[in-house]
């Protein structure tokens, strides 16, 4: 058993929303007191990296409410109950961008913000890209974009991708391109 463990002595759920539940968790510490931790319930998430064949890549702008600004991004969405990765991040990819694959390779999983979520993302890459037909969600309003790689990093300097997930995956794509 891991010393650093806190036992959960009592949960109160505080909100349940349609993407994340807020609960309050009385904790008994590895010293024997007791604290409240924050925590965010999420159910994961999936994200992916499209490459065109002329080596751009897809990505979407969209506004963020909680940033207060629009900021460009990989394409990504919430898991549905159930729902297997991979099948999630090959709809989230046509949903938001209009491309179809049927091809994804796996990169990673990642927690966002462990200190007060658990919030997992599902990275995956793919160069497989034929068009196919967005639909975006009803309350989701995106433009699409195709930049080369030089451009999203040029991007990252101006605060225009400004997310953990993007960032991670425009790495990865720095990374393969010098491997290639």
């Amino acid at each position: 058993m891991d010393h650093l463990n806190e036992k959960t002595i009592k949960t109160t759920e505080i909100y349940k929303g349609k993407i994340i539940d807020l609960q309050l968790e009385e904790v008994e510490l590895p010293d024997g007191r007791t604290s409240i931790r924050e925590v965010i319930k999420h159910p994961g998430a999936v994200a992916v990296l499209p490459i065109k064949e002329d080596g751009k890549l897809v990505l979407v702008r969209q506004y963020r409410k909680a940033l207060q600004k629009s900021i460009i991004e990989i394409p990504a969405g919430k898991l549905e109950e159930n729902e297997e990765p991979k099948l999630a991040a090959m709809r989230e990819l046509e949903e938001e961008t209009g491309y179809k694959t049927n091809s994804l390779t796996f990169i990673g999983s990642f927690y966002t913000s462990p200190g007060f979520a658990d919030e997992l993302i599902h990275l995956y890459v793919t160069r497989d890209l034929e068009v196919g037909q967005s639909q975006t969600d009803e309350d989701e309003f995106i433009d699409v974009l195709e930049i080369d790689l030089q451009e999203a990093e040029k991007l990252i300097e101006e605060q225009k991708i400004h997310d953990a997930k993007t960032m991670y995956a425009i790495q990865y794509a720095r990374l393969y391109e010098k491997k290639g």
